[in-house]
């Protein structure tokens, strides 16, 4: 059931969210920072392995900005100007709550009995700086003298009992505005994550890896404190013990006014990796911080701020600040683009050059009748698009030093039009570009009234529109078209097409960099949308893909060509191209046919496959592309094997780090496909067989039996195991069948799994991050793990398809699916 108030309240409980990077969440998921209209904030995962619906808190961001501010009285006792605080790291994990300090318990707006009561030192704070409202009541408090009788003395009365039993000292209006403003969060946003190189950080702090992400939260102040939050040194999906180091890094005094908005981007390059910070204020300010990767790791020096005044781009005026988007892009990394919205409608675009600290104005334009609510950069700083309360969303084009507006493409690839969805919106509260920027997802404000108040109105706040933008023109003087010969459908242009066949293509070459997770969600449902629609021309993009990716160029070759010629070079291709080609052939050609039967190879002769001539030709591709990831897996792990007999100081690796098992399952996977695979492999298998005896030890391969039945496996299939076992009763067979682990081959043990979305296979164990790097079938196994034998630390991601791994939940714990 969904959760419900019983409050008539209708303002939202949410001010502000924002979604960390992949791979910060204990299970390589993302972390929910969440902003409340009384101004806390908290961290939130997912319950992966709680058995819950509801997401678990990680740590209370206002509690940690309210324990170190009473450390330092809120700045009160300082009177040196200093533009930033430093502060110590906080570990959140499993330990005991540390006791707190000498701490007032002032609470944030709204938020009074949500703090615990804490003991007191008043010998600590000078409270004689002015006549307080302690000083006027100190002769009652002392003597207690009342007279009966007088409205006056009543007051007295009830003013001595209430201060006598109050242990706190009393502080003046104004410090007690100042502190709440000070706690009163209004929005947060997450940084990319910062990989900073092993000689900056060659000691981790607390078992956390070099990465990390900040996460900067804007108050009433003016202040903003950021947070450095480190990506988890290993994973886990059977508990969540592993500790998320959570480290004040300071505050920032950014702005004299209430902190609307902030945007972070990456800036530099992997040896000096920077954090732009723009941020927007109530007053009209806008201003733009840099900080390094090196000061934000170890802020303690005295005279080295994380983060400095870069340019103060719009100065204080009228109009406030309502949103900002910060990109940078690709081509050109030292390139910024800013887009200032503002309370009025209108919006700003500013263009920069890092390096040289130019800036320039592109202009102002008043693209909304009330507060622009969402801007968002697109095809790598091309589009820009923009949403207001109005409820209007608008598209610009980018060209030179000009910013025109475009329209938004109405022809979409699918049988469903725009036009279907009921007219019950009211306002736009937000904007966002898919990963692979071919959807754009809108946040609708639902009119109440035309909604049903005893069920939808009560719970449907708002809603999520997508649309697809992959047809989006990105100049304004085109004339190019598409190559494609086939007939017109669904009206769309020979522009749009180009336009819908640059992206994907742009975008599939994008993914081939090993920073950008494959998260292509987006493409594959556009490529499914076209494929039901118009399946020549997504047999005509797939074709130019292959060819270009895979052969080198695009010659004019047919598809059955392209793909009979592709396994040849397979040897030649990254890792990371050969998940993208599984992923397209099991998500969008064969996303008829069932992982499961595609995994057995069963069933794969029935009317899905013969409907099409050249589908067996995508299964034969499939199967040989996933053949070359498992040779390349299986050929790493004999020679770490063989690596680590002869050094005799190698250990067992600690947790986050891979060390091979199944070695055995893997010498019987060479021995039963001996004929078609490659003379390396078959030499590593015979060197492992002079070491039958370390083989029998339980580090690298053991007898393997039944989970149901404790009867001996066999091996037969590196996909499922079967059993046989006698029944002494009815004389009769009982076969038990188990799943196999995708990297060590051996049967998987009863207990939670780690699990493959696109092929459906399940894991105990994760794959060496080597695996995802390789740029070819490696001409020499064993030298490639010389010099990686100590630790080689593993990744959560699917050695077939590349995608994080997760754990597979029981569909009563999931959410409500989208209406």
């Amino acid at each position: 059931m969904l959760p419900a108030a019983l409050s008539r309240d209708r303002r939202p409980c949410v001010r502000s969210i924002s979604w960390s990077p992949i791979g910060m969440a204990p299970n390589y998921g993302c972390l929910l920072a969440v902003c409340t209209v009384e101004g806390r904030v908290k961290i939130y995962r997912p319950p992966f392995c709680d058995f819950s619906a509801e997401w678990v808190e990680v740590v209370d961001i206002s509690d940690r900005l309210y324990d170190y501010l009473t450390k330092i009285n809120f700045g009160e006792l300082d009177n040196t100007p200093s533009e930033f605080s430093h502060g110590q790291p906080i570990i959140q994990g499993f330990a005991e709550e540390q006791p707190k300090s000498c701490a007032i318990d002032l609470p944030n707006s709204g938020t009074l009995k949500q703090y615990k009561r804490r003991k007191v030192n008043v010998t600590t704070y000078n409270i004689k700086d002015s006549e307080t409202f302690q000083d006027q009541l100190s002769n009652p408090i002392n003597t207690g003298s009342t007279t009966a009788g007088s409205d006056e003395n009543k007051i007295d009365r009830r003013t001595t009992k209430v201060l006598g039993n109050c242990k706190l000292p009393l502080i003046t209006a104004e410090k007690y505005a100042s502190r709440c403003a000070m706690l009163s969060s209004l929005v947060i946003a997450w940084s990319p994550v910062l990989w900073l190189p092993s000689k900056i950080c060659s000691a981790p702090e607390n078992d956390s890896s070099n990465g990390f992400s900040i996460l900067a939260v804007g108050g009433k102040s003016g202040k903003i404190s950021v947070w450095r939050i480190n990506v988890p040194q290993y994973y886990s999906i059977e508990h969540s013990r592993g500790p998320t180091t959570v480290t004040f890094v300071g505050l920032l005094q950014a702005h004299n006014s209430w902190v609307t908005t902030i945007s972070l981007a990456l800036l530099g390059s992997e040896s000096n990796p920077q954090v732009l910070l723009a941020s927007g204020s109530s007053d009209g300010s806008v201003r733009i911080w840099i900080g390094k990767g090196e000061e934000l790791l170890d802020p303690s020096g005295a005279n080295n701020a994380p983060f400095s005044l870069l340019k103060e781009v719009v100065s204080v005026n009228f109009v406030p600040i309502s949103v900002l988007s910060l990109a940078i892009p690709v081509q050109t990394m030292h390139k910024m683009l800013l887009a200032v919205g503002k309370g009025s409608g209108s919006f700003e675009v500013w263009t920069a050059d890092i390096s040289s600290s130019i800036f320039d104005k592109v202009g102002l334009y008043d693209a909304h009748d009330c507060a622009v609510t969402g801007l968002a950069w697109a095809f790598d700083g091309c589009c820009l698009y923009s949403c207001g309360q109005e409820n209007y969303v608008r598209a610009w084009v980018l060209d030179g030093s000009a910013l025109c507006e475009v329209s938004i493409p109405s022809n979409i690839p699918g049988l469903r039009s725009s036009n279907d969805l009921p007219n019950v919106f009211v306002s736009c509260l937000g904007v966002a570009a898919s990963p692979g920027n071919i959807a754009l997802a809108m946040v609708r404000n639902v009119d109440g009234d035309s909604l049903d108040p005893m069920y939808e109105g009560r719970l449907q706040k708002a809603v999520v529109e997508l649309l697809w933008i992959g047809g989006q023109q990105k100049d304004i003087l085109s004339s190019s078209s598409s190559d494609f010969a086939g007939e017109a459908f669904l009206d769309f242009s020979a522009n749009e097409l180009n336009y819908w066949e640059s992206d994907i293509l742009w975008y599939l070459t994008k993914y081939e960099n090993l920073d950008n997770p494959l998260v292509v969600w987006d493409i594959v449902a556009a490529l499914l949308a076209f494929k039901q629609s118009a399946p020549k021309y997504t047999d005509h993009i797939l074709v130019k893909w292959l060819s270009v990716t895979f052969l080198g160029s695009y010659t004019g070759l047919s598809i059955g060509e392209v793909l009979t010629c592709i396994p040849e070079n397979f040897s030649k291709i990254t890792s990371r191209k050969l998940h993208l080609l599984n992923i397209i052939c099991r998500r969008v050609i064969l996303s008829d046919v069932k992982a499961e039967e595609i995994n057995c190879k069963v069933n794969l002769g029935g009317p899905a496959v013969t409907k099409a001539e050249h589908l067996t030709l995508w299964i034969e591709l499939l199967f040989s592309s996933e053949k070359e990831l498992r040779e390349r897996l299986v050929g790493f792990s004999l020679a770490t094997f063989i690596n680590r007999l002869s050094d005799s100081t190698t250990t067992f690796s600690r947790p986050g780090f891979w060390y091979p098992v199944g070695v055995e399952q893997m010498e019987l996977w060479i021995a039963l496909n001996h004929d078609c695979v490659r003379d390396q492999l078959k030499v590593l298998a015979s060197e492992v067989r002079k070491h039958e005896r370390r083989l029998q030890s339980s580090e690298y391969g053991v007898e393997e039996h039944c989970i149901y039945c404790s009867e001996s496996v066999t091996f037969d299939s590196p996909e499922v195991a079967h059993c046989q076992c006698s029944n002494s009763t009815d004389k009769t067979v009982q076969i038990h069948q188990m799943a196999r682990c995708a990297v060590s081959m051996q049967v998987c043990p009863a207990i939670p799994l780690w699990f493959c979305k696109c092929c459906c296979r399940r894991a105990s164990k994760l794959p060496p991050e080597t695996l995802f790097t390789l740029p070819g079938y490696p001409l020499d196994f064993k030298s490639l793990t010389e010099s990686s034998v100590k630790e080689i630390p593993t990744k959560p991601l699917c050695p077939f398809c590349g995608i994080p791994l997760q754990r597979l939940q029981p569909d009563f714990l999931l959410s409500p699916s989208p209406v």
